[in-house]
């Protein structure tokens, strides 16, 4: 493979693209294709985006990689560490420029904000456990939030981007009480102040996140599909009660409860009450 399209981890850069134009719908319904000029600035600019973050990461976990991913282009010889770094900083750059194209501001800003955020995360918040958690969940939740900005409505994707960002804390730190043993010299939260009370975090979080899929369902701000989101909200609620015995299972099932409670979003869009 092309050592620029590995850098970027193409399949990762166009999962974003589909993950942000679903966003999109979620935000405008059937009007969705009256957006189509922004819904292409987005494409580039969340392809530019991951491209860039993936580069950045692969420059900084240079050594790290050279067990864990020895096929990648810095590890293999193929590419400097230091070029990796440019290129990372450059698709970040680039990104923040093309979202210019939508000519909305709260787009840029996003953008913008999210570049940054990503930047500090490498450089320094990813071995600092807890804020490196929020930053990782804070992006999560700006994906929905980019897809409501390309069609001019961020305000429309802003209940899911929370729940989003609050059931990936809770994620992240059931990730980081499963990696203890490994995470030496990381100061995560469990590592901080023991697995026990870092599993009790992560519930909270688990938790807060179905309490908050019941505002649309009190507002009827989608159609009756929405209710799928309560299988979503079980799975999240038994992660809650799993975290400090099971972590493993606790991230696992969060990602496929994610997933469901996306579906249901986009279904209660799709299908609006009769």
């Amino acid at each position: 493979m092309n050592k620029y399209l590995q850098l970027f981890r193409i399949g990762n850069a166009f999962m974003g693209i589909i993950g942000v134009t679903v966003a999109s719908f979620m935000a405008s319904g059937t009007g969705i294709a009256e957006h189509w000029t922004s819904l292409l600035v987005s494409a580039v600019v969340v392809f530019m985006f991951i491209a860039g973050g993936n580069s950045l990461n692969d420059s900084i976990d240079a050594e790290i990689d050279k067990t864990a991913h020895p096929e990648r282009p810095v590890p293999s010889g193929r590419m400097t560490a230091k070029e990796a770094g440019r290129v990372g900083m450059a698709m970040l750059a680039g990104s923040v420029a093309v979202s210019v194209l939508t000519f909305d501001p709260v787009c840029i800003a996003i953008v913008a904000i999210a570049c940054a955020m990503m930047v500090a995360y490498e450089l320094r918040l990813k071995q600092r456990g807890f804020v490196g958690n929020l930053t990782i969940a804070a992006l999560t939740g700006m994906t929905f939030l980019m897809g409501g900005a390309a069609v001019h409505n961020a305000e429309g994707n802003a209940i899911v981007a929370l729940m989003a960002a609050l059931v990936s804390v809770g994620r992240e730190i059931a990730k980081d009480i499963e990696d203890m043993e490994g995470d030496e010299g990381r100061l995560t939260l469990p590592m901080r102040i023991g697995a026990e009370k870092a599993a009790a975090v992560a519930s909270v979080f688990f938790v807060a996140g179905p309490v908050l899929s019941v505002v649309p369902m009190v507002l009827g701000t989608y159609g009756p599909l929405y209710y799928l989101v309560i299988a979503a909200d079980a799975i999240f609620l038994y992660c809650a009660f799993v975290a400090s015995k099971d972590p493993h299972k606790a991230q696992s099932l969060a990602k496929k409860a994610m997933m469901i409670a996306l579906v249901a979003f986009i279904l209660g869009v799709a299908v609006p009450w009769p």
